[in-house]
């Protein structure tokens, strides 16, 4: 495992910002890399626990930046972004919670309106939803999800398994079907710039796809939003389609 020595600082690409620019090594568990920068290494935590297969390819070019509180941490940097293909791509999957927060701060999303309270992460079911939105048109919840995979520009979703995540989606649902909220989304952030249409990853996770189904059809809106990072934070771009069917029809026709 390799650490910066003390006393010992690697030179920013961007003073203003913190933002150091380097090569991707390895990535010896889900939360730790190693990153190069001037024929030196050091560890940064990776704010991601997919699995990024296509991102995490040695030699890639790495955006890292110093953590806040680096004394209490066995790191001191934080891995930011990935240039892939051309195209910067953020890998915090944090940092859409705080960029949709923002959002519906300042009212700027047209998928949702008529609220005037916005309250984090309320209970739900003996776990907690992201958002809910309280006012006039009724309560509407919202779980947040970050998407980093896109193909041939098709967003999806996810890219390991995840049952934290299919269990949301039911949990939406049966909000709906029991009357505790009159409307409820999931928005997928795309945190970069370069797809066109959003789909679960039924490859990877059926289980997670059958239950955005169910969702969908008991009334959860699917809300893919694509965004690209300026100045290393989320700006919102536009919303995409979705094709909750894409991978179903494809094994369709391969059975065929």
């Amino acid at each position: 495992m390799y650490y910066i020595e003390s006393g010992q600082e690697l030179t920013t690409m961007n003073e203003e910002s913190g933002v150091i620019e380097c090569k991707f090594v390895s990535r010896p568990n889900r939360f730790l890399v190693i990153a190069e920068t001037n024929n030196r290494k050091t560890s940064a935590f990776c704010p991601n626990p997919g699995r990024m297969h296509e991102l995490m390819v040695p030699g890639k070019k790495m955006f890292i930046r110093k953590a806040r509180k680096p004394s209490k941490r066995k790191t001191s940097y934080d891995v930011i972004a990935v240039e892939h293909e051309g195209v910067l791509v953020s890998i915090d999957s944090n940092l859409p919670n705080r960029f949709l927060k923002e959002m519906l701060m300042g009212k700027e999303l047209p998928q949702f309106a008529s609220y005037n309270k916005v309250i984090s992460e309320p209970s739900l079911y003996g776990g907690r939803v992201d958002f809910k939105l309280e006012g006039s048109s009724g309560i509407t919840l919202i779980e947040v999800k970050s998407c980093t995979l896109v193909e041939h520009r098709h967003a999806l979703f996810p890219d390991a398994p995840t049952t934290r995540g299919a269990r949301h989606m039911i949990s939406l649902a049966k909000a709906l079907e029991e009357g505790l909220a009159d409307d409820a989304a999931v928005v997928f952030v795309i945190q970069r710039p370069d797809a066109d249409l959003f789909s679960p990853n039924d490859q990877t996770d059926p289980w997670f796809g059958d239950a955005l189904r169910h969702a969908e059809k008991t009334g959860v809106r699917v809300i893919p939003i694509v965004t690209k990072l300026v100045n290393w934070k989320l700006e919102y771009q536009h919303m995409i389609p979705y094709d909750l069917e894409y991978f179903i029809r494809l094994k369709n026709t391969q059975n065929s």
